[in-house]
């Protein structure tokens, strides 16, 4: 009885060690020396925010895409002007990173995706 206890435990911990969400980790990296205000990232179904990120801050976000589109990232700039950035594309299965590195007018992203388990 021990036996088929311990055999039904490892079955339950190797089945759970193959099921994995499948998620993109945004960061966002402030890299003027100038605080950036009222960022809005906008993704596929679904936008997250920050207040401020001060000069040389970077801020995470984990989000998992349920639709296909861009990123679009909306900020303020010290001067109190509006800018807007379209990023890459995203697709539901998407797992990995995207880095978003903004200055005071322009942003530039980095990403390292696989695309439903492939890269």
């Amino acid at each position: 009885m021990k036996s088929l206890r311990w055999v039904a435990s490892l079955v339950f911990a190797i089945s759970l060690s193959g099921c994995r969400a499948h998620v993109v980790k945004i960061s966002l990296t402030n890299t003027s020396a100038q605080p950036i205000k009222t960022i809005i990232v906008d993704y596929p179904n679904a936008t997250f925010g920050k207040d401020t990120l001060a000069p040389g801050e970077t801020y995470f976000s984990l989000i998992k895409p349920l639709d296909q589109g861009p990123i679009k990232v909306r900020f303020t700039d010290a001067q109190g002007n509006n800018h807007a950035y379209q990023s890459i594309s995203l697709q539901q299965g998407d797992d990995g990173s995207v880095n978003i590195k903004m200055t005071q007018n322009s942003a530039d992203t980095s990403y390292d995706l696989a695309r439903l388990g492939k890269k």
